[in-house]
């Protein structure tokens, strides 16, 4: 199972921005997160030092949002909704992106839910619910 660090990530975000950026080849998951990056303008100056980036505290405390989580979750939500996991996400997704006018827009109000999911089942000590996660998303 493929588990990357918080560094991993950063790094691979980091890259797909500069290759980006460079007109280089991307990967199929780099193209995927070169198409969210592109959607965030505002996290350009995160991306564009990777050394800054594996240094930077985005603590709660701080008060500041994670702009890697963030692309994460866009990421991590897209993948779910390419293999409909769990069942009944890519409906769950389309009725709400139709109903917001928005698949980006869609995607920020998945992410509530699945941060609540995750910290439930960090709570719990079981494993996610995939069905409440997708209950979630029908009910915004």
């Amino acid at each position: 199972m493929f588990n990357p660090s918080q560094h991993d990530v950063r790094r691979f975000f980091c890259e797909t921005f500069r290759k980006q950026r460079a007109g280089e080849i991307l990967t199929p998951l780099e193209a995927i997160a070169r198409d969210w990056i592109v959607q965030h303008p505002e996290y350009d100056d995160a991306l564009k030092d990777v050394d800054a980036a594996l240094a930077a505290d985005y603590s709660v405390e701080r008060g500041q949002s994670n702009p890697f989580l963030h692309l994460s979750m866009h990421l991590s939500i897209a993948e779910q909704i390419s293999i409909d996991q769990p069942p009944g996400i890519r409906a769950a997704f389309t009725a709400l992106a139709q109903r917001l006018g928005s698949g980006h827009e869609a995607h920020h109000q998945m992410m509530e839910c699945l941060g609540e999911m995750v910290w439930a089942s960090q709570r719990s000590g079981l494993p996610p619910d995939g069905a409440a996660y997708v209950d979630c998303i029908k009910r915004r």
